[in-house]
């Protein structure tokens, strides 16, 4: 599978899908309507099904690319930061709720989702979807990992003085569980923040296989089930585990 992160604004998604060449582009967190949008956020706010969920669905069946994108969701009275994986045909294959909230600015806007592991599979790849701070806490790869997610797609905002995620902690935690991860941040300014771009596909021995700068971009990489096969049997963390040292311990 031939993976592409789009690094930029979302009214130059569709040119950079159609270019892109690849199987699957992920976009940043909530990439449809910004993410520090304040009450803007609920007044956005879609469906899973709306009319930005088949917007995408048109483009990912016109130009024959699977997409997986960040948008605020609503359900009912509730809004949750969500990411919704759709593939090459336009048909909506999951969808996942943040779970994991970052400060006021989730918190004051977004209910947490209450399920830890989504994934689908796609073109033969299993793939597991989490949202930005999820993927700083270990628990929450390692879950999909053993769950079977073979690529980890995470969609973002990551702002500066934190490029210590994108840089060293991505890499980290598809080294230690030992799978791919796909980590598309944006790269603009919304009031205070400024986001330090630096999205990046990794491999899971911790290679950075594709890295963007700090300015819009579309970078590409292969996830290979081969690679895959072949890191686990090197590097044996999920094999070598000792589950039965590890019950009783605190949550």
């Amino acid at each position: 599978m031939k993976v592409a992160i789009h690094q930029g604004p979302f009214a130059e998604l569709p040119a950079a899908v159609a270019a892109s060449g690849a199987d699957l582009v992920v976009t940043a967190e909530m990439i449809t309507t910004g993410y520090h949008i304040g009450p803007r956020t609920h007044e956005l706010a879609e469906p899973a099904d709306g009319p930005t969920a088949a917007r995408m669905a048109a483009l990912a069946g016109e130009t024959g690319v699977a997409l997986a994108y960040g948008y605020p969701e609503t359900d009912g009275e509730r809004v949750y930061n969500s990411v919704q994986l759709v593939d090459a045909a336009g048909r909506r294959l999951a969808n996942y709720r943040k779970t994991h909230l970052f400060g006021d600015l989730d918190q004051a806007w977004f209910t947490p989702g209450d399920e830890a592991v989504v994934q689908a599979d796609l073109d033969g790849v299993r793939v597991g979807l989490l949202i930005c701070y999820d993927v700083e806490f270990p628990e929450m790869v390692r879950a999909h990992a053993l769950s079977g997610t073979e690529l980890l797609v995470v969609p973002t905002a990551l702002m500066r003085p934190y490029e210590l995620v994108a840089d060293t902690l991505v890499p980290a935690r598809a080294y230690e569980s030992q799978l791919f991860v796909a980590y598309a941040n944006r790269c603009d300014t919304e009031r205070e923040l400024t986001y330090c771009g630096r999205s990046c596909v990794v491999a899971p021995t911790g290679e950075v296989l594709a890295r963007a700068g700090s300015g819009p971009g579309l970078v590409h990489a292969d996830v290979t089930r081969d690679a895959l096969v072949a890191s686990r049997l090197e590097n044996t963390h999920l094999a070598d585990r000792r589950p039965d040292l590890y019950r009783g311990t605190p949550a």
